[in-house]
């Protein structure tokens, strides 16, 4: 059973986490290739699919809500689970006393849980280095505002390798479970 962990990313965390769990996958007897979602044109050669994004203000990055629509048939053919990462910081629940990592969870995952009939979904903390050049039209433009509002995101690396690495072994069980 081969697996492809396609995954959109802008600054490399996402790629990061994205290929942590296919080593995951293959280390538990599951042949996994990380792909970004622009490399990816034929998933003929997958068994299953673990899609992920970077999310910014609820929402996947622009590809890979494009690689899901482009591919909707296929994937709903197999077993298929979603992640992203965005959160920052050490904050485990917000303001109100809820969960970050369900209260960011973009807005993709409902609208493909039944359209790909998604086995699983989750929300892993990302990472942000501020002396990274600023990406894309919307980090530039933030670049150039007083006070920089980027500089006032939380800097540093907040991935949970091992809840990244648990979530890839509970898919690694699943699919053998589905195998037999």
């Amino acid at each position: 059973m081969n697996v492809l962990v396609a995954y959109a990313s802008k600054h490399g965390a996402t790629a990061g986490i994205a290929e942590r769990i296919a080593s995951t996958l293959t280390a538990e007897g599951l042949p996994a290739t990380a792909r970004p979602v622009g490399e990816v044109d034929d998933l003929t050669p997958y068994d299953a699919v673990v899609l992920g994004s970077a999310a910014y203000a609820f929402h996947w990055m622009r590809e890979a809500t494009a690689f899901a629509k482009h591919h909707e048939a296929e994937l709903a053919r197999r077993p298929v689970w979603l992640f992203s990462s965005g959160p920052l910081g050490d904050d485990k629940v917000d303001k109100e006393g809820r969960d970050v990592l369900e209260t960011t969870a973009p807005k993709e995952f409902e609208k493909f849980a039944d359209l790909l009939r998604v086995k699983g979904e989750h929300v892993f903390f990302g990472a942000w280095d501020p002396s990274t050049p600023p990406v894309g039209v919307m980090e530039k433009a933030m670049s150039h505002l007083p006070g920089n509002p980027l500089s006032a995101l939380p800097s540093g690396d907040f991935r949970d390798w091992d809840d990244i690495e648990e979530w890839a072994r509970g898919i690694a069980e699943e699919l053998r479970a589905h195998r037999s």
